[in-house]
């Protein structure tokens, strides 16, 4: 803020004052450094202790000139400083209306339940999309290193009423990414009794708490210890496999090829048409992975003849722009429904 950038030089001011005047009164009167120093000091602070030593005229007629400049000095920065702490705690009241009103706003978004490591990681993915998203963490040191473009609650994801004012009721899903596993069990049970029908993916730190995250209501398990150990087993087995799924699954800098997941909407040109017939390949340059369809079921694989339904999701590969362009048509509406 201005009023904290003018404080700064405002103390650089009155230090170097300090050192005039303390120079001057070691040149001037003949005084040690020290006592200059300390002249200067009640001079600044208006103590009224009196001379540290009797002061020839010169002597006076230098220390009005310290004392008006320091008096201005010390007022400036005493005014900065109430001015920028007075800014500081406004900044924050409205900072936190402005963020509860968007908080409000939400639906279809998605709840991150612990500000760590993983938490934190999953933040990032989501806001690289971008993706809606709140961060709800107990603890206000580890709110601070979040990004300040987040929105972010101070409170227990334990809590029922802490859920609420995230809007459970209205996301499209959940992550418990707690440090605890009792904690992230907790937090699915009361979040799976909100809202029923929610994304709900849990992290395990034990082996043993899977089956109890699943029990309480996690749709997806997983374990960053688990995962960190297969990829390094897979670095020594398959290393070119692996080098090749992470290019292509990458979301910083220039990527050539990407994996994707493509909806395909009620009413899109490709529903009722099959693989074959879609000319995703041909018009596109991409090449599609897998199918799941609507009722669960995932096709690898698929050949020309397998069907493409509205309410698919097509695991496809190739360059983002085409990408781009398959998901506009995977969402458009055809032109005989219009």
């Amino acid at each position: 803020m201005q009023a904290f950038r003018n404080l700064r030089w405002l103390v650089v001011a009155l230090l170097v004052l300090g050192l005039i005047g303390t120079a001057g009164f070691h040149y001037i009167e003949g005084w040690s450094w020290f006592d200059g120093f300390y002249m200067v000091v009640i001079t600044f602070t208006s103590i009224g202790y009196g001379e540290v030593h009797p002061l020839s005229q010169h002597g006076r007629e230098f220390n009005v000139g310290l004392i008006l400049a320091g008096a201005l000095l010390v007022a400036l920065a005493i005014g900065n400083l109430t001015q920028g702490l007075l800014e500081f705690e406004l900044t924050k009241v409205l900072g936190r209306r402005k963020m509860d009103r968007e908080i409000d706003r939400l639906s279809g978004h998605y709840i991150i339940c612990g500000a760590g490591r993983v938490g934190n990681r999953t933040a990032q993915e989501l806001a690289r999309r971008p993706l809606p998203f709140i961060v709800i963490e107990r603890d206000q040191a580890a709110l601070v290193h979040l990004d300040r473009g987040w929105l972010t609650i101070d409170g227990d994801a334990t809590q029922e009423s802490v859920l609420r004012q995230a809007h459970i009721e209205r996301a499209a899903g959940l992550v418990a990414a707690t440090t605890t596993d009792a904690t992230n069990i907790y937090i699915v049970l009361t979040a799976r009794s909100i809202n029923p029908k929610l994304k709900i993916i849990a992290r395990a730190s034990e082996d043993g708490a899977e089956k109890h995250l699943r029990t309480a209501g996690a749709d997806t398990v997983i374990s960053p210890y688990a995962f960190a150990g297969h990829r390094i087993a897979q670095s020594f087995l398959r290393p070119n496999v692996l080098d090749f799924l992470d290019l292509a699954t990458a979301r910083e800098g220039h990527v050539e090829m990407v994996i994707e997941e493509v909806f395909v909407s009620e009413g899109s040109p490709l529903g009722g048409k099959t693989v074959g017939t879609s000319h995703i390949h041909r018009d596109f340059g991409i090449i599609i992975l897998a199918i799941k369809h609507s009722e669960g079921k995932t096709r690898f694989n698929p050949t020309a003849d397998v069907p493409i339904q509205p309410g698919d999701y097509l695991i496809v590969m190739g360059e983002p722009a085409g990408m781009s362009r398959l998901e506009s048509m995977a969402t458009a509406v055809s032109a005989a429904q219009t």
